[in-house]
């Protein structure tokens, strides 16, 4: 099969690969339907993270079909249509009864696995696939895509900000994670959405999605213009979809006391000053976003056609093409980029 391996920072091939086998009773394999780039994959593109000796298989999002089981597996059927969290999770134990599935005790990091692929091994099938309601229409494969990540996480920082009606929700990060934060909050019912972008494709989409003001600045300055939008208060909730130390510092100065802050952007060199967080008087909330959780309820509003999160995608090439596709999203030439298998 084909596949998408990072070698290097900056050197992305796709290369042919072995085919995946079942390992433990509780796996899959599916034929992947479609899979993309993650805002997180440009981490090690761009040297911030450690590349595995020998090239690194690339991916964590993706739908498919079920090719085989596993002899433990009872949920999950060969010729069923699923979606998947990129944490594969048991979704039985204390921890994902709880609604934490990204931290379940037996948790699997599908980017160890790789899914830019045209198959991939699914750990804990039962509890990590959803089934959808028929055979994926062509139409809504994007949207289905973006439930597996991006989507789910942007709803889990509009979770954990508390996003709700008669709220201000501000946004810090124009990535898709952003974006569909944006979404989120709109559906949460937030009476008013503050998206934070300079980019004027994203604003577009960001107006698309529900927000209702657009602030450019960034930074103290950007912190300054939420507070003066909110009457000098500051929004009730804040997502953080970067993962860097001036988005959140801007997440928390651009939050008013006793409001929420979702952060759902990966941490990098991220260290906070104790005395700030204290006086701030913020909730703190996030981490990787348990996206199993939401899966069923985002599927549904997916097919009933009542959201339409596919619209990240702005770019869609062939597997073949992946290392095109990390450029354009390095240059932010693409906000995402969808890699189809055939």
């Amino acid at each position: 099969m084909r596949g998408v391996v990072m070698h290097a920072p900056g050197d992305v091939r796709t290369e042919e690969l072995e085919m995946p086998v079942i390992l433990e009773p509780t796996d899959a394999i599916i034929r992947v339907t479609a899979t993309c780039i993650c805002g997180s994959d440009l981490w090690p593109y761009r040297g911030a993270e450690a590349i595995r000796a020998g090239g690194q298989r690339m991916g964590h999002e993706y739908i498919g079909v079920v090719e085989s089981v596993g002899g433990e597996v009872a949920r999950i059927r060969p010729g069923d249509h699923v979606v998947g969290s990129f944490v594969a999770s048991d979704n039985t134990c204390e921890i994902c009864a709880a609604g934490y599935q990204s931290r379940c005790v037996h948790q699997v990091m599908m980017g160890s696995v790789g899914t830019q692929a045209q198959y991939a091994r699914i750990p804990l099938a039962d509890g990590t696939l959803v089934v959808t309601p028929g055979e994926l229409p062509a139409d809504l494969i994007p949207s289905l895509l973006a439930a597996s990540d991006v989507l789910g996480t942007g709803w889990f920082a509009a979770v954990a900000a508390e996003a709700g009606p008669g709220k201000t929700v501000a946004v810090v990060g124009d990535g898709a994670v952003g974006l569909l934060g944006v979404l989120a909050a709109k559906q949460l019912g937030a009476e008013r959405v503050i998206a934070m972008s300079r980019h004027a494709d994203r604003q577009a989409l960001a107006r698309r999605f529900g927000a209702t003001d657009i602030v450019t600045e960034r930074g103290e300055e950007g912190a300054a213009r939420i507070k003066e939008l909110t009457g000098g208060l500051g929004a009730h909730s804040t997502i953080e979809a970067v993962g860097t130390q001036e988005s959140m510092e801007q997440a928390i100065r651009a939050t008013r006391a006793g409001g929420h802050v979702g952060f759902v952007g990966v941490s990098h060199d991220v260290a906070l000053d104790g005395a700030e967080v204290f006086f701030s008087s913020v909730h703190l909330h996030g981490g990787p976003a348990p996206v199993r959780r939401f899966l069923p309820e985002l599927v549904d509003l997916i097919f009933q056609r009542r959201i339409d999160p596919g619209a990240v995608f702005d770019l869609t090439l062939s597997i073949e093409d992946a290392a095109e596709g990390y450029r354009a999203m390095d240059e932010r030439r693409a906000t995402k980029v969808l890699l189809t298998t055939d």
